[in-house]
């Protein structure tokens, strides 16, 4: 089999080629999960317009046609707010021939039936034409890590007091758009697996996993596929909300988590960030925010250097990303002939600024490396920016956290906490804003597990819900987070029962948190206590997860349930009870899948992969996720109440 890596790369190429071919003197219109595919693993736009394409715009029902052939590229079926989006462009008139792309057929219909519904939406004498993907649109970010960006909200809803427990968790027992995104999951997953030639076993860690896995293992297409496919995988899918701790966390010293974290979104992406390029023009500006220079990014998908660099930033530590920044820029100097002045020793941003300068007023050498400047930059932006100093901060009062947890109940940890929530009068840049309150609250949840509740408990959580709610009162332009949390776009219509109202619910989400492993009898717990010769420490649940797999003993599994796709895997489990069978194991084949179900954190890709390198050498690792996680965003994905809203414009 060729390394999965190298065909993910041709898969998700593969998967714009019905695109390439519809797109000659055609409006290209893409919605944003296809866009961000697009970015990141087709070339960019550069590639529709290089095949002909007239103009490539966002996908909005207000957005005019501009041309008599239209080409609609969407990332799931047509549905909801797709379809009124497709339909607001049509009506407008004017469109004579359109072709819609999709990845699936729309609830209730084939081709044909979709066909007739454009034509429907065109007007009289209009042509209409569906073309079905084969491989789905995926964003790979690195070698290993390749997200679904149409799936960005995938997340269990948190399990309440007394609610069902993850063995009664079924398909039919989630919310319906919940259920809509397991099933599109499955459908991409297994088109995925077909352009791979995969025949897999599937496994989960968790209750949506279970869901996922069971779906898959079941799923017509993906039974026939497993017949005749011969290359051998394991795909285990892991519940992101058993191990919250690991998406908020500041663990990783990692560049490229720092650069996602701290740099402001590309508009309208979830992955990528704005690079500010006015370094590397003659405009004097100290405005952080001018918008007259396009900002730069991070995915570089046509720049063999700049992509050599980014898969440092995702794999080394820090330091060693920023000493391969400096060498990358010191040889595409010299290549140039600038006069390049070469120092050793402790790499500074101050050092990197002056190296890119260089390259300023060479309009052949900043067109040559491009790609690799626009990395660089983002790099001095990250190590100057105020958010990464806050980063230390951070990783302290999670160590602090841990050794507190071990020694003392809930209750004495929240007081503790207490005198550190201050309103935006109070606070200087070192202090935590509501946001690093929300973030540090959800790690301390999540490492402690189950709490013993009672009155000493919820008089603590009393108190640090009013500092928070007056926290949240008083801050004069609340940040985007907090917005979406409280549903309020402004100070003036935020008020004090509104804050109220979005503090109780995230503290009965915490608590909800906290119960996430209950039902776990092998990863119940994420703390090392610690004792009198070791410092306590966080045990990440993902790696817990793959040294089990990875254990020579090969013991059978306890949490890492195998779902069995028909008869010949049920008897096979029946009989390994009274007869010696081999079960199925997730460290049976070459190649390893891990699904995380909720979003996966760079640290965790770069842990997943050394774990596999020295524990299991021959073993070829691929993660694939529904999001990039930072903490802000895990923030938002966890109380922003509009995650999975009910997509029924149409």
């Amino acid at each position: 089999m060729a390394a999965p890596v190298a065909e993910l790369r041709r898969v998700c190429r593969q998967a714009w080629e019905p695109v390439l071919a519809k797109v000659s003197r055609a409006v290209v219109f893409l919605d944003a999960a296809s866009a961000e595919a697009l970015h990141w693993g087709g070339g960019g736009a550069g590639e529709l317009l290089a095949a002909g394409a007239l103009a490539v715009r966002a996908l909005s029902a207000e957005a005019a046609a501009g041309g008599a052939r239209v080409v609609f590229v969407v990332s799931g079926a047509l549905r909801g707010s797709t379809a009124a989006a497709v339909r607001g462009v049509l009506g407008q008139g004017g469109v004579r021939h359109c072709v819609l792309v999709s990845g699936g057929e729309a609830e209730g219909g084939g081709a044909a039936e979709l066909e007739e519904t454009l034509r429907r939406w065109m007007g009289e004498g209009g042509r209409a034409e569906v073309v079905l993907r084969g491989p789905p649109l995926l964003a790979p970010v690195s070698a290993e890590l390749c997200l679904l960006p149409a799936l960005a909200g995938l997340l269990l809803p948190l399990p309440g007091p007394g609610g069902p427990g993850p063995a009664e968790v079924g398909l039919g027992a989630l919310p319906a758009e919940l259920r809509a995104a397991v099933r599109a999951v499955v459908g991409d997953l297994d088109a995925l697996f077909t352009s791979l030639g995969l025949r897999e076993e599937s496994f989960a860690v968790g209750a949506l996993s279970r869901v996922v896995a069971a779906e898959l293992a079941s799923y017509a297409s993906a039974r026939n596929r497993r017949r005749t496919a011969t290359n051998k995988a394991s795909v285990v899918f892991v519940d992101r909300t058993l191990d919250l701790a690991g998406a908020v966390g500041h663990h990783g010293d990692n560049l490229a988590e720092k650069i996602l974290s701290v740099l402001p979104k590309l508009p309208g992406h979830k992955i990528d960030v704005m690079v500010n390029m006015v370094e590397l023009t003659a405009l004097q500006t100290a405005d952080e925010t001018c918008s007259i220079i396009a900002p730069g990014c991070l995915a570089q998908p046509n720049d063999p250097a700049a992509k050599a660099l980014w898969e440092s930033f995702m794999n080394l530590k820090q330091k060693e990303a920023v000493m391969e920044a400096r060498r990358h820029l010191v040889e595409a100097a010299s290549r140039e002939n600038l006069p390049i002045k070469m120092s050793m020793g402790r790499v500074t941003p101050e050092q990197l600024s002056s190296y890119i300068q260089l390259f300023r007023n060479n309009l052949k050498a900043l067109e040559n490396h491009c790609g690799l400047l626009q990395l660089v930059l983002a790099t001095v932006q990250t190590l100057k920016h105020p958010q990464t100093s806050k980063w230390d901060n951070f990783l302290a009062f999670e160590r602090l956290l841990l050794q507190t947890i071990g020694e003392s109940e809930m209750p004495s940890v929240l007081n503790q906490l207490l005198p550190m929530i201050k309103s935006y009068n109070e606070r200087t840049k070192d202090d935590y804003t509501c946001e690093d309150f929300l973030i540090l609250l959800v790690y301390m949840y999540s490492v402690v597990g189950e709490i013993k509740s009672g009155k000493e408990l919820e008089a603590a959580e009393e108190e640090v819900k009013k500092a928070l709610v007056k926290a949240i009162c008083d801050e004069p332009e609340p940040p985007p987070v907090l917005r979406k949390i409280t549903g309020c776009d402004s100070s003036l219509n935020l008020t004090s029962q509104k804050a109220t109202d979005a503090v109780d619910d995230i503290f009965r989400s915490l608590r909800d948190i906290a119960r996430a492993r209950t039902h776990m009898k092998q990863f119940n717990s994420i703390h090392n206590p610690g004792s009198n010769t070791h410092q306590a420490s966080y045990k990440p649940l993902l790696k817990q997860v793959v040294e089990e797999i990875c254990n020579p003993d090969r013991p059978d599994p306890v949490d890492i349930e195998h779902m069995s796709s028909g008869l010949t895997d049920l008897l096979k489990t029946g009989f390994s009870m009274f007869m010696k069978v081999n079960r199925p194991h997730p460290g049976d084949h070459p190649l390893l899948i891990i699904f995380m179900v909720g979003g996966v954190t760079v640290s965790e890709v770069k842990m997943v992969k050394d774990l596999l390198a020295t524990r299991k050498p021959g073993t070829q690792v691929m993660v694939l996720s529904s999001a990039l996680l930072t903490p802000r965003s895990a923030i938002e994905l966890l109380f922003a109440p509009d995650r999975l809203q009910p997509d029924t414009d149409i």
